[in-house]
């Protein structure tokens, strides 16, 4: 009895181990950083909303996003190289009924919580932000396989923790935030469209439109570029420290530039880039870090 007990805890810990895999967890801070900074610069305080706010958006809101994706799109996955690890968990069946379960469970009580504290204003930022993660990738919606409206879906993921940071704060709409979000949201895009780029032929295998299935490698990137660009020029037009992030737009321009004239034949080597972007957004928070301690203090 104690080897069966043992096996089936090694079994469940396996089990959750792929679950909290298919968060991402490398890219959890991708979320949580832009509401936290949002909210704190607004109250300049660290109260339990900043930390439940936080605590959400780090984890259970990606195991939502990223879960049900990988619940819906296993199909799909079973033909990506890239699935099965950092980039993607390849879910089995089995635990994709406790992948969902475990996504509600854990986003409820956060949820819960974050309306009774909120505003008209943040309850609908709230509300945006959930459905764009539901709307992703559960059947039906879709969204991810409707072209350009995936990539503007895939940016408000990451837009609209920020939105709701400022607008639990009570913080004004100005035009520096106008600025500032607007070039977050047109970086979103980019990053999306960019990563779209190495999974053209299997997503054209498997049936599934997006941005770059459908305008090609080669426009694709070219877009993703121009968004980048536009995004870097955003902030120059921003106050003081704000043009110091424009800076920020350059290596993810250097990391893509090389691609220019990629073809759609050729389009899976774009995942060196993209891997490299990964570690790019993790220098890129650092020094986002900082510019945001400047204007801090400024």
């Amino acid at each position: 009895m104690t080897g069966q007990t043992s096996h089936r805890a090694g079994g469940l810990g396996r089990d959750i181990a792929q679950i909290v895999l298919s968060s991402r967890p490398i890219s959890w801070i991708n979320t949580a950083f832009p509401f936290a900074a949002a909210y704190l610069l607004s109250t300049r305080e660290i109260d339990a909303t900043f930390v439940i706010g936080t605590l959400y958006f780090l984890v259970p809101y990606n195991l939502a996003m990223y879960g049900i994706n990988d619940v819906f799109d296993y199909a799909s996955d079973l033909a990506n190289p890239r699935k099965g690890g950092i980039e993607g968990a390849l879910l089995s069946p089995r635990i994709h009924r406790a992948t969902l379960w475990a996504a509600a469970v854990t986003n409820v009580p956060f949820l819960v919580y974050l309306f009774a504290v909120g505003t008209p204003a943040s309850w609908l930022w709230l509300a945006v932000s959930v459905f764009a993660v539901l709307a992703y990738s559960a059947p039906v919606l879709r969204f991810k396989e409707r072209p350009f409206l995936d990539s503007v879906t895939s940016s408000t993921h990451f837009v609209s923790p920020a939105l709701v940071g400022l607008t639990l704060a009570g913080a004004p709409v100005t035009t520096t935030s106008v600025l500032v979000l607007g070039a977050f949201f047109l970086w979103g895009m980019a990053a999306h469209a960019f990563g779209a780029v190495q999974d053209i032929g299997p997503d054209r295998e498997g049936g599934i439109s997006s941005i770059a299935t459908v305008i090609g490698a080669r426009a694709t990137v070219r877009l993703s570029l121009a968004l980048w660009t536009v995004a870097g020029v955003a902030m120059l037009l921003t106050p003081w420290p704000g043009p110091l992030a424009a800076v920020l737009a350059l290596p993810y321009i250097v990391n893509a530039a090389p691609w220019w004239n990629v073809t759609d034949e050729t389009s899976a080597r774009t995942n060196r880039a993209w891997r490299r972007f990964i570690a790019l957004n993790y220098i890129a928070g650092f020094l986002a870090t900082m510019i945001l301690i400047l204007a801090w203090v400024s």
